[in-house]
Formats: structure tokens, C-alpha cells, sequence
């Protein structure tokens, strides 16, 4: 059973996310732009023309992840079988996304979504002038996708960046708030994100402002997990935060299950591994990210180009707990918590 307290959300085109929300009656992750669409599904009619869409991720998306961006769609007059097709490509490994991507390209999809930040550059070096829609947590700047800030960025290119390097921070302190007696952390990585020496710069700044130790521990793929759980017990860890990795959430349950069989609390980038198990969540919601990016694909489809789409970003974010695994590992949740968790699952 799931208890849902429903917050306020926002959105918009800003180089940085806001810290921790404050207590308000309801909260959900970013939204602006959403009210741009309110009434899209009375107006918006495509044309005749089917329109043929790529999505390219790391193993299948999260139904979360999917079907708000199908629903999106579907209220802007895009029917799938009717006047839409959309193409899946799904590689196992982040080695075999350039691979995918390039079969996108032969099936000549009108634009690509790149899904997770493994995702994003395979989509890019193979598409030439196919636009893009991504939806990653990838810094478009370090990408090499954005010279000039958000609003500047490769031609054939826009999305929504969900890079979460700035959280880092505030998950850190919500692990420590969650659990007073923490002493060291193991932060999980992927080798490959081009994200991670920002990640890992970010978690020894909190951990070190909090007198904590740190762990990194680096993967590659999730054959990688099991011996990386077995490394942080060997070290005495007391708690996880895995970085947000389209690997990682396509591993969540994996993941979940380890940390849960050592007994390890973790906080987690998103509510999909809340829903696996995992203790606590502090991220975007990305249901209402994917239905952004919808209406991106639509604009474009309907003829704006992409670099006249400026880059977006949330700047509202969600927390999860669950009850019933806090209650498994013998945690008290703190009611500093409690009062500020967008939804308790139970």
C-alpha cells in the first residue's frame, strides 16, 4: 500500500537544480512547460504522416519511464499504428549501444530519444542530421553537446538533462539524516559515465563536510555487482548511493536485492528503485520528465529545430520512502523526514 502526498511542481531551462524542497502540501518533479500542453489534446493535430520515432536505452524502460512518454503523445494526436511508429532499440551493454543506434538510423526514424546517459553519445555520433531528444543524466556541456550553456547546443540536439552531480550533496545529507550513527558510505559507480570523476568530487566533499568516510566502488556492467557488494562488506560500509546510471536503474532490482541482503540502507537517485525495495529516493520524478519530452518531440516534429530548443532541466525534486523496508532493516524513520517524503510506500 502506498500513501501519496502530492506537491506543487515546476520546471524549466536552469543551469542548476534547487536543494531540498521545503514542506509544502504537494510536490512532484518538474513540470513547467507541462502547463504550456494543458489543452494540446483538443488542438494538436498532426498531420497524416506517420511519424517514426527511435527510442535507444540500455536494456527495457521503466513502464514509469515509457508510458507517460506514449501518453504524452497520444494527448498531442499521435496514435501508435495510425500516424506513429516507435522503433526500440534496447543493448545490454553500454558497448552495444552504438551498435543499436546505427540499426535506428537504417529504419529511418524521423528522430532518435536517447534514453540514459550511456545512451545519449551513441545516438549523437550516429545519427548526422536525425534530431535528437534525450532524456539523461548527462552534463550536455562535458558531453561536448553544449559549447555556449543550455541554450547553445548541437544543432540536431535537445532533451532534458536530469545530471544529478549537485544532489550528490543532498543525498548524502539525507542518508546522514536518516541514519545518525552513519560512519562510511560506499558510493557505487559506472566506468563510463562521463560523469563520474564529478560524482566522486562531489560525494568526498559531503562526506568529508560530515566527517564521513567514503567508498568508491567502481563497475562497468551489473555482472559487475556481485562482486562489488561483496567488496563493500569486506570494507564495513554502513550505507549505499549508487549514482544515477541508466545501468544502474536498468539493474535496480539487482541492486536493491544485494543491498538489502547486507543489510545496507541506501538512498537512491529515483522513486523506480523505492519501488523495488530500496529504502529512500531523492531525485527527479521522471514520469513527468518523459511526458516533457514528449511535447519536445512534438515541437520538432512539427517542424522547430532543435537548436531552437534550449536544453531543460528540473528544478524540483521528489523524495520516497519505504515504510516496510525501514521497518525490515529496524529503522526509525526520522520525522524530519516523514514530514518532507513526497510518498511513503508501504
Amino acid at each position: 500500500m502506498r500513501r501519496r502526498i502530492v506537491r506543487e511542481t515546476s520546471s524549466a531551462a536552469l543551469p542548476s537544480p534547487h536543494p531540498l524542497p521545503p514542506v509544502r502540501i504537494r510536490r512532484r518533479a518538474f513540470v513547467a512547460g507541462l502547463g504550456a500542453i494543458a489543452c494540446r489534446s483538443a488542438f494538436a493535430q498532426p498531420s497524416l504522416h506517420t511519424y517514426r520515432i527511435g527510442f535507444l536505452r540500455i536494456g527495457t524502460p521503466p513502464r514509469s519511464f515509457i508510458e507517460p512518454f506514449r501518453q504524452g503523445l497520444s494527448e498531442l494526436g499521435y496514435v501508435e499504428g495510425k500516424n506513429l511508429v516507435i522503433e526500440f532499440e534496447a543493448a545490454t551493454t553500454a558497448e552495444q549501444l552504438p551498435e543499436a543506434a546505427a540499426k535506428l538510423v537504417s529504419k529511418n526514424v524521423h528522430l532518435i530519444v536517447a534514453s540514459g546517459a550511456a545512451a545519449v553519445l551513441p545516438a549523437w555520433h550516429a545519427s548526422g542530421t536525425i534530431p535528437i531528444v534525450f532524456v539523461a543524466g548527462i552534463d550536455p556541456m562535458t558531453a561536448g553537446l553544449a559549447s555556449g550553456g543550455l541554450a547553445q547546443h548541437s544543432s540536431n540536439v535537445t532533451g532534458l538533462t536530469t545530471v544529478q552531480i549537485d544532489l550528490t550533496a543532498k543525498r548524502i545529507e539525507l542518508l546522514k539524516e536518516m541514519l545518525p550513527a552513519l560512519q562510511r558510505i560506499a558510493f557505487l559507480i559506472r566506468d563510463g559515465n562521463p560523469g563520474c570523476a564529478d560524482y566522486v568530487r562531489e560525494a568526498k566533499k559531503a562526506t568529508t563536510a560530515l566527517g564521513l568516510k567514503l567508498d568508491v566502488i567502481s563497475v562497468r556492467s551489473r555482472a559487475d555487482l556481485d562482486g562489488a557488494f561483496e567488496s563493500i562488506r569486506a570494507l564495513g560500509a554502513d550505507a549505499i548511493v549508487p549514482m544515477d546510471d541508466s545501468v544502474f536503474t536498468e539493474a535496480r532490482r539487482q541492486i536493491v536485492e544485494l543491498a538489502n541482503h547486507y543489510r545496507l540502507p541506501g538512498i537512491y537517485p529515483t522513486r523506480e528503485f523505492v519501488e523495488e525495495g530500496g529504502l529512500l529516493s531523492f531525485g527527479p520524478n521522471y514520469s513527468a520528465v518523459f511526458r516533457r519530452a514528449a511535447a519536445l518531440v512534438d515541437k520538432i516534429m512539427k517542424g522547430v529545430r532543435p537548436a531552437d530548443l534550449p536544453i531543460e532541466q528540473p528544478t524540483t525534486f521528489e523524495i520516497v520512502v519505504n515504510i516496510s523496508t525501514s521497518n525490515v532493516l529496524q529503522l526509525e524513520i526520522p520525522l524530519s523526514i516523514l514530514v518532507r517524503a513526497d510518498e511513503l510506500m508501504e
